[in-house]
């Protein structure tokens, strides 16, 4: 046809997971909470009036801005809201990056990485992970003016320590985006790198820990300086009012949150378990899902031997990937009906 930029004509585009339209599935594929979210965040939503959903949003999102900050100690000023944590993500590389500003981030990881630096047409500078998914020293030898570490890391669920991060902060020249998406999970975070560090970005997801993947809210943590240029840049009005609404709600119930977590921390624990009796190799993992390596690296046919019988897991058909399955870590229920379907299958 013609119309589009030649880089998107090339672009073959970002894939999320598979979306069962049935809902009597076990759907261990997509990194949800499989726990519904706090009961204030559905009493929130059900007191939006209909005055609130005729005027637009506060473009600022201030309510959630003040309880995030409350909760991390940092002033509003240090908080932007987005849509989701992918909607960050895409405000980052249009700020930060063009044909002459390049982006680098250690590989495998979050795939939508290197499709936002085609849409915005700029190098990305790929740095492998060894075995251990350890952070790559070559990382700061790129002159990237973005580098984007995803920690806890998708797809293999690990963690690098706040201070290897601080060091890494320390020696580049550029902005260090953290993509705390996982980071709930973990037993530590790095949220109090934006106060010591002016080129740190700390991505934060409410879809993961805070159950609310389908309404589409996350944040961003940064120097005031940081986070002005960002506003720059976002959609005008990039959260909605029910969205805000729901968030404010769900990080004001810390309780119930770190429930939550807690819960999902255990069945992860009994799941690796229950993996490694069966002969799976389990990544140790600090998110809500764990990468496992297949009996006899068959993870193509493990997938299609679980969607058959509608379980559902992540395979990713890619080098140092196509051997592995990614797995949410779903209910007690869900995690023991996988489990007794792979003790049929690797049979």
């Amino acid at each position: 046809m013609g119309y589009f930029r030649e880089n998107i004509e090339k672009l073959a585009g970002y894939e999320p997971g598979f979306q069962p339209k049935a809902a009597d599935v076990v759907k261990l594929n997509t990194n949800e909470n499989p726990y519904p979210p706090s009961p204030e965040v559905v009493k929130a939503v059900a007191a939006m009036s209909a005055e609130g959903l005729r005027r637009y949003p506060d473009p600022t999102a201030d309510a959630f801005r003040e309880a995030a900050g409350q909760l991390h100690g940092l002033g509003p000023e240090f908080i932007m809201c987005c849509n989701g944590g992918d909607d960050l993500l895409t405000i980052a590389f249009r700020a930060f990056c063009d044909e002459n500003r390049a982006v680098a981030y250690p590989v495998p990881t979050y795939s939508l990485y290197a499709v936002l630096a085609k849409l915005q047409n700029c190098r990305a500078i790929e740095i492998a992970f060894d075995a251990e998914y350890n952070l790559p020293p070559k990382l700061v030898g790129t002159a990237a003016t973005l580098t984007i570490v995803c920690n806890p890391n998708a797809p293999s669920g690990t963690f690098i320590s706040a201070g290897e991060l601080a060091c890494l902060a320390d020696e580049l020249s550029g902005v260090l985006l953290i993509d705390e998406a996982y980071v709930d999970f973990a037993d530590d975070n790095c949220a109090g790198l934006v106060k010591e560090f002016d080129n740190v970005i700390v991505l934060r997801s409410m879809s993961k820990g805070y159950s609310l993947a389908g309404i589409r809210f996350g944040y961003a943590m940064a120097n005031p300086a940081l986070i002005d240029g960002l506003m720059k840049v976002k959609d005008s009005y990039n959260v909605d009012a029910v969205a805000i609404a729901a968030a404010t709600a769900a990080i004001s119930d810390q309780a119930y949150f770190r429930d939550n977590v807690e819960r999902v921390k255990k069945d992860r624990k009994t799941l690796i378990a229950n993996l490694e009796s069966l002969k799976f190799k389990v990544m140790d993992s600090s998110s809500n899902f764990l990468l496992a390596r297949c009996v006899n690296g068959n993870a193509g046919e493990v997938y299609n031997s679980l969607a058959e019988r509608n379980i559902y897991v992540r395979y990713f058909n890619l080098p140092g990937l196509n051997d592995k399955v990614r797995i949410t870590v779903g209910t007690s229920e869900q995690n023991e009906k996988l489990i007794s379907a792979l003790k049929e299958i690797v049979s």
